[in-house]
């Protein structure tokens, strides 16, 4: 058994309140466990209008389906927001 971790680091240069950013954070973070049955939250820099950090975890029986996992996370993250993603880490633990 093995964990899939991601973390995304994007930039929404149009936000200008923390409320607004939580707004986006909180719908791409319930999209993502509504669709992938995952762990995600915001992580870091939570006082940064501009900056998001979110965190994604999924425990996966083996590395084959946490890298299947991970590209298809991936992929929806690019979709379905407008912020610019300006890091991608993913590690399988």
């Amino acid at each position: 058994m093995n964990v899939a971790v991601m973390t995304f680091r994007l930039r929404a240069p149009w936000v200008h309140s923390l409320k607004e950013k939580r707004m986006i954070v909180r719908s791409l973070v319930s999209r993502l466990q509504n669709r992938f049955h995952v762990s995600a939250t915001e992580t870091d820099e939570q006082d940064i209008h501009q900056i998001m950090v979110i965190g994604i975890a999924a425990v996966v029986p083996h590395n084959a389906m946490a890298d299947s996992l991970m590209e298809e996370i991936s992929l929806f993250v690019e979709e379905n927001t407008e912020a610019e993603i300006l890091e991608e880490h993913r590690e399988i633990r």
